[in-house]
């Protein structure tokens, strides 16, 4: 009947207006348990992930080949570099503050804009020869090319235990055999008050430190394989299963 009909429909109604109710009421809940600045949970990195720049990906891994004497083999490697240090240029951390200590950053409140922490100028003039001011062409067509190293973040990971972490890059499989490098900064530091990093609604103008290296002694013609760590306390490069912990290995060949 009419009556039956509206009883029912009346009863569905009340129904899933108390359910949305007790999810709404449920999602609500949870939010406010959430920190708005720091996930709950994360992945139990022990060292975090290292990138280089530029990357060029081949069949096994990172493999950057070119020929000195032809530009169209490199311009695009000078490009990737170009384009990468354009978010530290002066303009884009006019934001950040400028930090000479030379330990952690560590920031118990939230002293910048909108209810955020401060963070440390990085400036591409910085990475001097490998800057790309002095020299554009970043030493490709010398046979002396630059790659840039990048630390991946962490929240609240503080890496060196009180000494800078450094990037020490040799031969793989052979740490003896020479291999003439130029650090950029100087002794090709990360500099401990670039840390520990908030997360990003904490942080929203961080840039990640960066580390430059020239390479100045490299035999022409032949593939070499090479390896950057990360040499600090609390950073490991020696895990099997994930190549690019605390280390970068590729291959590079110049020809000339």
């Amino acid at each position: 009947s009419f009556f039956s009909t509206v009883w029912i429909s009346l009863y569905y109604l009340a129904f899933y207006v108390v359910m949305s109710g007790l999810f709404a009421l449920s999602i609500y809940s949870l939010m406010r348990t959430v920190n708005p600045y720091e996930p709950d949970y994360q992945d139990q990195l022990k060292s975090p992930g290292v990138t280089l720049r530029p990357d060029v990906y081949g069949d096994r891994g990172l493999q950057i080949y070119y020929n000195m004497s032809d530009n169209k083999t490199w311009e695009g490697l000078v490009t990737t570099l170009q384009t990468f240090l354009t978010a530290y240029t002066p303009a884009a951390q006019r934001p950040n503050i400028n930090c000479t200590g030379d330990t952690y950053f560590i920031q118990d409140t939230f002293d910048g804009p909108n209810k955020t922490k401060l963070s440390c100028k990085f400036t591409s003039d910085m990475l001097q020869n490998c800057s790309g001011i002095t020299d554009p062409t970043f030493g490709f067509p010398e046979g002396k090319p630059c790659f840039i190293i990048k630390m991946n973040r962490i929240i609240k990971f503080f890496p060196g235990n009180g000494t800078a972490p450094r990037v020490d890059c040799t031969y793989v499989g052979d740490a003896s055999r020479p291999l003439e490098v130029d650090y950029y900064p100087v002794n090709g530091t990360f500099n401990l008050h670039y840390f520990p990093y908030y997360g990003k609604k904490s942080q929203p103008s961080y840039s990640n430190p960066l580390v430059a290296v020239k390479f100045l002694n490299l035999t022409r013609n032949v593939e070499l394989k090479i390896v950057c760590k990360i040499i600090g306390a609390g950073i490991t490069f020696d895990n099997v299963h994930d190549p690019y912990e605390g280390k970068v290995e590729f291959k590079l060949k110049i020809e000339d």
